[in-house]
């Protein structure tokens, strides 16, 4: 299974009790006979030409209101992540650690190289992220950056955290009784994960790396909207709805008026940034005639 949707899946299933878990299994179960008797839906599923989101949210809506909540999400964040030719592998594999827990009480996972268990515990933070109010995010950061010195500067606790031999309980145990009820929940269910998921040598590299992922999914949530006017709630819900469609994930916006932009806005989310302005297009107006452009494919135009 590929690690960051191993990872997803260990996050959601783990949460679960018997009852729900049996009918997520069985909910998985049948979508997979689903895409297999259905020649149309394997085809948008493993079409490469479809972009991830897209199969992510053709998905969603497939199964929106008539599966379990947490069958949808694995389904839609499969679908978004996993190559598109094996995405109906990926839900059977979902399918099949799903009834193994509700069997056998316990998630497996294998070992794996190091930026492979790193992209598992990325997965797993992605999942407890979903949902989370980025006001908590810059909290979780600070606390996971604390923890992660705390175990630089301390040789006995690096020395039984990265011990790959010691009982899995009894880090856990440790990391319970130094944090606590002293962080956020999600700081606490991350830095367990460390221990269970991440590579046993990589605990201190692993809280390093989440710190930085954790950052850049701030930045993918929270769009920053510059616009000559005011929006009215319509056009903010209309911006919000484009932009999940967009990213494929739900987004917080921070409006900053500008009269300045004389028109449209400005959208600045994650790493992309869309200039809809009266004064970007007058820009790119002034960088054409300046470069000749403009000029040329008037002169070359034919009438």
């Amino acid at each position: 299974m590929l690690p960051k949707l191993e990872g997803f899946a260990a996050a959601l299933l783990g949460a679960l009790d018997a009852t729900v878990l049996a009918t997520v299994a069985s909910d998985l179960a049948a979508l997979e006979q689903t895409i297999l008797s259905r020649a149309d839906l394997r085809a948008v599923m493993s079409d490469t030409s479809i972009g991830g989101i897209a199969r992510g949210q053709v998905l969603g809506d497939l199964l929106d209101g008539k599966v379990h909540d947490v069958t949808r999400r694995l389904a839609v964040f499969a679908a978004t992540n996993v190559p598109a030719q094996e995405v109906d592998h990926a839900i059977a594999e979902l399918a099949v650690v799903a009834r193994v827990q509700l069997d056998t009480g316990t998630f497996i996972q294998g070992s794996l190289g190091l930026l492979s268990a790193r992209r598992r515990v990325g997965g797993y933070a992605d999942a407890l992220l979903d949902d989370l109010d980025t006001s908590n995010f810059t909290q979780i950061e600070e606390e996971l950056f604390r923890w992660a010195r705390t175990i630089e500067a301390n040789q006995d606790l690096r020395r039984l955290l990265l011990d790959r031999d010691a009982p899995l309980e009894s880090r856990l145990g440790t990391v319970d009784q130094l944090l606590g009820k002293k962080v956020n929940p999600i700081t606490l269910r991350l830095s367990h994960y460390v221990i269970e998921g991440g590579r046993p040598r990589d605990v201190v590299g692993t809280l390093d790396f989440l710190v930085d992922y954790i950052a850049r999914a701030r930045d993918w949530r929270v769009a920053r909207v510059h616009t000559a006017r005011a929006l009215d709630e319509d056009s903010q819900a209309q911006l919000v709805d484009s932009l999940k469609t967009l990213t494929g994930k739900s987004v917080e916006l921070q409006i900053a008026e500008q009269p300045a932009l004389l028109g449209g806005v400005l959208v600045e989310v994650g790493d992309l940034r869309l200039d809809a302005t009266t004064l970007g297009r007058l820009g790119d107006l002034h960088d054409a005639v300046a470069s000749g452009h403009f000029f040329e494919s008037a002169l070359n135009r034919n009438d």
